[in-house]
């Protein structure tokens, strides 16, 4: 059932028994009375229509959007008010039919008064109270929104930081094969073309499998070999139940690319790069190690910091990066990557 079908069912079905039940009991104590009938008819009618204009005022003006002494204070003027437009009709109308009974009573009018807005107590402050809990539930909910939105405009500046520094890398590493080895340039060629049109779906894409950016990373390294040859060795080993693992598209590419120029390209004779990747408690671990020191260097800089960046967006406190000297001349860049969190499937959708 809808909540305008459960409204409107609340309304008719707690005015017709509230009034109702007084007719019952004067029924019971005086004997039916048609004329009282129709009054309580009538009653009925005015309650409905009173509370849904307080319905009507609330919603119109968000007064549940009020710190709560000033909701306070409109609620309580409300229930007097409307309070007091019962009183005014009903007073009247039951003099007529109560007539000698009420003119024995002292204070007739207060007593009308005060049991009016007792019940029209219960009727507002349960709606204001729904509508509050529910307008912050609502307002929490385009919080998280919004704030997922600014985190996935975030992802996507980020991403496209790194695509204008990794083209002109892969560029420089093929522009000496094109008169020396035609054949070769045609092979680079080819791996740059994979590379690039990966990287174009970056901006479109949240997560990639990590066999697709191992496959990434492997045509980045065999064209970085054009420009080292034999100064660069390489290997790149991965668990295969880690292969499905969802990874930032184009993440390991900056590392990679961050290894050979602050490590391997500085050592006279060049040096090793290794990529792996195993599961450990459910965390994809992947270790990139290669020659270097990170002393006198600034450890690659923007794209390390895009790194780290991009995994807090993602994943939250559930991933991390870090990258250290493992050992005299090699350096370590490791990162710890969960299961899709909550908030990143959030991301997923488009």
């Amino acid at each position: 059932m809808s909540k305008r079908k459960i409204y409107w069912t609340l309304q008719i079905v707690g005015w017709t028994t509230l009034i109702m039940y007084e007719f019952v009991l004067y029924t019971l104590e005086y004997g039916f009375d048609l004329s009282n009938l129709y009054s309580s008819l009538a009653n009925i009618l005015l309650g409905i229509t009173l509370t849904h204009l307080y319905r009507l005022v609330i919603r119109r003006w968000n007064w549940s959007t009020l710190p709560l002494p000033r909701l306070a204070l409109r609620v309580g003027l409300s229930v007097l008010f409307l309070g007091l437009i019962m009183t005014v009709v009903n007073l009247p109308l039951d003099k007529k039919i109560l007539e000698e009974n009420l003119m024995n009573q002292p204070f007739v009018f207060w007593n009308y008064y005060a049991g009016w807005c007792k019940n029209l107590t219960a009727w507002i402050l349960s709606y204001t109270v729904y509508h509050y809990v529910e307008q912050n539930r609502l307002t929490d909910f385009e919080k998280i929104m919004l704030k997922t939105s600014m985190r996935e405009a975030e992802a996507k500046v980020l991403r496209s930081q790194l695509n204008p520094h990794f083209t002109f890398n892969a560029l420089n590493s093929i522009r000496a094969l094109v008169y020396e080895d035609p054949s070769k340039a045609q092979i680079s060629i080819t791996q740059l073309s994979n590379i690039l049109r990966n990287s174009l779906l970056a901006d479109r894409r949240k997560t990639v499998d990590l066999q697709e950016e191992l496959k990434t990373v492997e045509d980045y390294l065999e064209l970085e070999k054009v420009r080292y040859e034999d100064r660069l060795k390489y290997t790149i080993k991965s668990n295969p139940q880690a292969v499905y693992w969802q990874v930032p598209p184009m993440m390991l590419q900056t590392l990679v690319e961050n290894g050979i120029k602050h490590g391997v390209s500085k050592e006279m004779h060049g040096g090793f790069l290794d990529v792996t990747s195993d599961i450990e408690d459910d965390i994809l671990i992947i270790k990139i190690r290669n020659t270097g020191n990170l002393e006198g260097t600034d450890s690659g800089g923007v794209g390390l910091k895009n790194t780290a960046e991009r995994l807090s967006i993602l994943y939250g406190k559930g991933a991390s990066f870090k990258i250290f000297q493992e050992t005299e001349g090699v350096v370590c860049s490791e990162v710890r990557i969960p299961t899709l969190s909550d908030q990143m499937q959030l991301l997923q959708v488009d």
